[in-house]
């Protein structure tokens, strides 16, 4: 049990990172971003490809340097999906669309094959370093204090940018792009940055799953915009009323749940309601379908349908 519940939070927390990114595009700025799922998967195909055979100009790269190199380059995709939108005047929707499909083939450059293990290689999760320095009785629980304390930071440093001047302006372009207009700020440029923050987040999640996982694998990225926007829904509608929870913080909450919401319907295989017996055959290849149906159930039962409300960071 304790197995279960430990994998179930770490699973949670890594989804928390990339869910902190869609909190931006989708409670801030109102902005349908479908490239985190290309986003997602670019943060594991750097992180596989730099672990296992190096980068170009860049050789072999530290599993922890793996992190921030996979922000950036996600936070580059987010600019030119921002850019598209902004510049070029495509609708959000398509924008995001235009970057996600071109990813696709992007990453599958970038890891040489569909599919790329990491299982031999140290790893923020597994290395020398940990085995010296973490006392016996810690090391259960070393992936878990890691992924703590890195959604701990992603989270800290999320709150900090929000409570700046372009953090602010950031909140106003989502609530009132004509205020922001009146400020003298281009609201393009304000879009631009949320959106490279956001897929900036994805893909350092998408880099901490590879290497939690041991693995690269090209479908990854599929349904990562659904996985993100459930967690926001949930967190945000589940903690609305207690003042004392901050959005990120409710997000990460709404990520761990909606881990343990998906865990447990992958785990219910028998049934048994008011003396009838029934049979749910789901396994793990009914992840997708199981996510799909939990997303719809949580619109459903969400007060604002799913809608955008006025954020409070």
């Amino acid at each position: 049990m304790t197995t279960i519940l430990f994998g179930i939070l770490e699973e949670g927390l890594v989804y928390a990172v990339m869910a902190l990114g869609v909190y931006i595009t989708y409670k801030i700025l109102d902005f349908p971003d479908l490239s985190v799922d290309g986003t997602f998967p670019l943060g594991s195909a750097l992180t596989a490809a730099g672990i296992a055979n190096g980068l170009p100009l860049v050789g072999v790269i530290h599993p922890a340097a793996a992190l921030p190199l996979s922000f950036l380059v996600g936070a580059f995709a987010g600019c030119v999906t921002g850019l598209i939108h902004v510049k070029l005047k495509v609708r959000d929707l398509l924008s995001g669309i235009i970057v996600m499909t071109g990813l696709y083939s992007i990453n599958l450059k970038i890891a040489g094959q569909a599919n790329l293990p990491i299982f031999s290689k140290d790893t923020i999760f597994s290395n020398a370093f940990l085995t010296g320095h973490v006392p016996e009785f810690l090391r259960p629980y070393t992936t878990f204090l890691i992924l703590l304390a890195i959604t701990i930071v992603c989270k800290l440093l999320l709150d900090a940018y929000l409570k700046t001047r372009s953090g602010y302006l950031l909140r106003a372009v989502g609530d009132n792009d004509v205020l922001v207009t009146s400020l003298a700020k281009d609201k393009g440029m304000v879009k631009i940055v949320g959106l490279a923050i956001a897929n900036g987040f994805a893909a350092l999640a998408g880099s901490i799953y590879c290497q939690q996982k041991g693995f690269f694998e090209i479908s990854t990225g599929t349904g990562t915009m659904v996985i993100g926007l459930a967690n926001v829904i949930i967190g945000t509608q589940l903690f609305k009323r207690l003042s004392f929870f901050k959005a990120t913080t409710a997000v990460i909450a709404g990520s761990i749940l909606y881990k343990a919401c998906v865990s447990l319907a992958l785990m219910i295989n028998d049934l048994q309601i008011f003396g009838f017996h029934i049979s749910l055959p789901v396994t793990a290849s009914d992840l997708k379908l199981v996510t799909s149906i939990l997303f719809l159930i949580i619109l459903v039962i969400s007060p604002s349908g799913g809608k955008k409300v006025k954020s409070h960071a």
